[in-house]
């Protein structure tokens, strides 16, 4: 045993005071998410996308497993990520093959300007969807890694 290492005697059944951790993960969780969906929303026009706000996203989840425990976190957040990552992995090639049905090359894009009640004039892009399908695919296949490291001890 390591000198910097104490266990106190009877074993590890001893539970740690995890009260700040918990706390500030909590916290945190909430701004990695709001930045991921900032990385989101932001990359048709500046660096960010579907795959980096997925993975900052799946980052924030697996950050929750961590600090909370992964029953715990599966009673709160009921998602299977392996359907998850399936259904983002349609809707990527759907939106590339709508391209091919109007008789476009795979991946076209397309996009328009229509005026909302709330935010007014705005953008709407084909590639926000396939964005969608990339982030869902990241989150989908970033936890499911995780989670099959965890169980594999």
């Amino acid at each position: 045993m390591y000198w910097f290492i104490s266990v106190p005697k009877g074993g590890n059944n001893v539970k740690p005071n995890d009260v700040i951790l918990k706390s500030v993960t909590q916290v945190a969780a909430v701004i990695i998410l709001t930045f991921s969906i900032y990385l989101f929303m932001n990359g048709h026009h500046h660096p960010g996308g579907g795959f980096i706000g997925g993975l900052s996203m799946a980052s924030a989840i697996v950050l929750l497993y961590l600090s909370f425990g992964i029953e715990k976190v599966r009673e709160n957040i009921r998602v299977d990520f392996k359907k998850l990552a399936a259904i983002g992995v349609l809707i990527a090639i759907g939106t590339g093959m709508a391209g091919v049905v109007f008789g476009q090359p795979f991946l076209t894009q397309a996009f328009g300007y229509r005026d909302l009640p709330i935010f007014g004039t705005t953008e709407l892009a084909s590639a926000l969807i396939f964005d969608t399908g990339v982030a869902l695919a990241v989150i989908g296949t970033a936890v499911n890694i995780i989670l099959s490291i965890s169980e594999d001890r």
